[in-house]
């Protein structure tokens, strides 16, 4: 690997798949260019005018339905108007879920530190991918702190809001800076089948050029042919 990652004369572009250690090593070794297929620590923002039966599913199919993929959420944000109200919902619909959540959040539903599934959250829990059955929660005031947030903690690959709210919901769509953002629907979308590309080749988290599920036109080049007749400049 450490010497394909150098033969640019004969490789286009190199995809790393796998762990984090691979990732890194080609970031730090490669020569020939590369499309990361990056790490993805997923958020839903459940804001205040959510319908909160409804996000209770989004979330649950988020997380607990195929829990190791990159595109299952890892944190989720709940508007502090609301997140007394949904929050035990959501404990009570996923006991196989590890609930981490913050000590801000455990003091205002005092309640909550008696489940056997929930447990007070470390700062080292939002920015990670679990790829397990564990789910980070913690408040936030409204939409803008949920933005700047993710914006800082995301790994840039799939995040959402849920909203009745327009104007909340376009804040969110426009300002978070991941490669597939979404209102109302689960992050598990996030495929290149579900998005119509066929075979899935990753999902680049990178801003230039193939970006989000990527299928075979995001690996496709192109030449421009341009036919003359003794034209000069």
């Amino acid at each position: 690997v450490a010497q394909m990652a150098k033969m640019s004369e004969y490789i286009d572009v190199l995809i790393p798949r796998g762990g984090k250690s691979l990732k890194d090593f080609i970031a730090q070794n490669a020569t020939v260019p590369i499309i990361m297929t990056g790490a993805g620590v997923c958020h839903i923002f459940v804001d205040e005018s959510a319908n909160l039966s409804e996000a209770v599913k989004i979330i649950k199919n988020a997380k607990t339905q195929r829990p190791s993929v990159c595109n299952a959420v890892e944190c989720v944000l709940l508007h502090e108007g609301v997140a007394g109200k949904i929050l035990p919902g959501l404990v009570r619909e996923m006991p196989e879920v590890e609930f981490r959540v913050s000590e801000q959040l455990l003091g205002s539903c005092a309640d909550m530190r008696d489940a056997a599934n929930v447990k007070a959250a470390g700062e080292s829990d939002f920015g990670a991918e679990f790829l397990d059955l564990v789910l980070a929660v913690r408040a936030v005031r409204d939409t803008q702190e949920a933005i700047s947030f993710i914006n800082a903690h995301s790994s840039g690959h799939s995040d959402a809001i849920l909203s009745e709210n327009y104007a909340n919901v376009e804040r969110f769509l426009n300002e978070v800076g991941s490669a597939v953002v979404y209102a109302n629907a689960s992050t598990r979308f996030s495929d290149g089948s579900e998005f119509g590309f066929g075979g899935e080749i990753g999902i680049s988290t990178q801003k230039l050029h193939a970006r989000g599920p990527m299928g075979v036109r995001e690996l496709t080049t192109y030449k421009y042919v341009v036919r003359g007749n003794y034209q000069t400049r």
